[in-house]
């Protein structure tokens, strides 16, 4: 079976079943809270409600939960470098994707094997006032072969500007909640 990378993509830290629901199938998930331990109840309850959705389910930073729950894949965040996940004995659809901020944080996700790259921020966002802006963004891509998905301060305002880069696709929490389909 061959598995296909999604193009667009939402971070979550709280499961809102009805939210997700709403959402576009092409949408997926991506589950990272750092602030709790995993609740393994929690995430095979959003694990089958993607799979009832045919929708592609991430969790953040735990490569060994993510194997052992059989999820879609696991997202490795940028402060992530460790070079030894254990990726031995995975199926072959399971997916590793991370983010990075730097050429040198791109060369690591590189020898980490993921499959897609989100280069962030590339808007101004509420938590990060420096961002990226086009031109850097497509700079940065342009130093990697793999897939690379935008991040940071996406909105409904600034999406059609996503189409002057080397994305892709898209991830963000914020456009989501103003918006449930996808297009770019």
């Amino acid at each position: 079976m061959h598995y296909k990378l999604p193009k667009f993509f939402l971070f979550i830290d709280i499961y809102k079943k009805e939210h997700i629901r709403k959402l576009d199938k092409k949408i997926a998930i991506i589950y990272r809270n750092y602030t709790i331990k995993y609740d393994k109840k929690l995430i095979l309850e959003i694990k089958d409600s993607c799979r009832k959705d045919g929708r592609k389910f991430f969790i953040s930073n735990n490569v060994k939960l993510a194997k052992n729950l059989s999820l879609d894949g696991v997202y490795l965040p940028a402060f992530n470098k460790n070079l030894n996940l254990f990726t031995t004995n995975m199926k072959k659809e399971f997916m590793i994707i991370g983010s990075a901020h730097s050429i040198q944080e791109i060369k690591i996700k590189e020898k980490q094997g993921v499959k897609a790259i989100f280069i962030a921020p590339l808007f101004k966002t509420k938590k990060n006032k420096s961002f990226l802006s086009l031109v850097k963004f497509n700079l940065l891509a342009l130093k990697t072969t793999q897939n690379i998905i935008a991040l940071g301060g996406i909105t409904v305002k600034n999406l059609k500007q996503i189409r002057m880069t080397k994305s892709y696709g898209f991830a963000g929490i914020s456009y989501f909640k103003e918006c449930n389909k996808v297009e770019i």
